[in-house]
């Protein structure tokens, strides 16, 4: 017995389930029905669990791989996945918690989409409001209290850092001038509600 297998016996985990077809389908269906997902990181998922159960149990990985791709291939034509759906999804919650069309793209490439289905959904918050970065910018510096979000007293000596945080967000600096330096806020928010 390997120090791994006794280690994983002493903290009471379970040894990794054999990926058949059968369990990485009923694994896939479990995963999408409790998660929003792409098609990259649903395979990514699967093939850890390929990967697991060949390290336990010594199947063929080749096996496992083949499997999940029919499983994929399955689920997309079924509609159960659709990248492009979900890229539409993420990237409205990313206007909604402030995040910059630089910090969505990063965000869904890390979800393996590829650079035109990103682009799509960015350019898809267009319709939404009328200007998709300032509406970030202020979400997030209100949800962080940034700016105009914050006390009048503390906003001069915390101005440097509150651009510091929307430029790690992605913003770029003239729109996070914009929203730290903003007098009137009312205004500034109704610029972003006329549709």
């Amino acid at each position: 017995m390997s120090d791994k297998q006794d280690q994983r016996e002493r903290r009471g985990r379970k040894k990794p389930a054999e990926a058949t077809p059968e369990a990485l389908h009923k694994a896939a269906l479990r995963y999408i029905d409790r998660y929003a997902t792409s098609t990259a990181n649903l395979r990514r998922v699967l093939l850890g669990r390929v990967e697991r159960a060949a390290r336990a149990h010594g199947s063929d990985r080749d096996a496992g791989k083949a499997a999940v791709e029919q499983i994929l291939a399955r689920l997309l034509e079924a509609g159960l996945l659709d990248d492009e759906l979900y890229a539409a999804g993420q990237a409205r919650r990313h206007l909604r918690t402030g995040g910059s069309a630089r910090y969505m793209s990063a965000k869904l490439a890390a979800k393996g989409l590829g650079q035109a289905t990103i682009e799509r959904a960015v350019a898809g918050l267009e319709g939404l409001v009328p200007d998709p970065e300032l509406s970030a910018a202020l979400a997030f510096a209100r949800r962080k209290r940034l700016g105009p979000y914050r006390p009048t007293e503390q906003r001069a000596e915390r101005r440097e850092r509150d651009l510091a945080a929307l430029d790690r967000r992605g913003f770029d600096l003239e729109i996070a001038r914009k929203v730290i330096d903003a007098e009137d806020l009312a205004a500034l928010e109704a610029e972003i509600e006329t549709l």
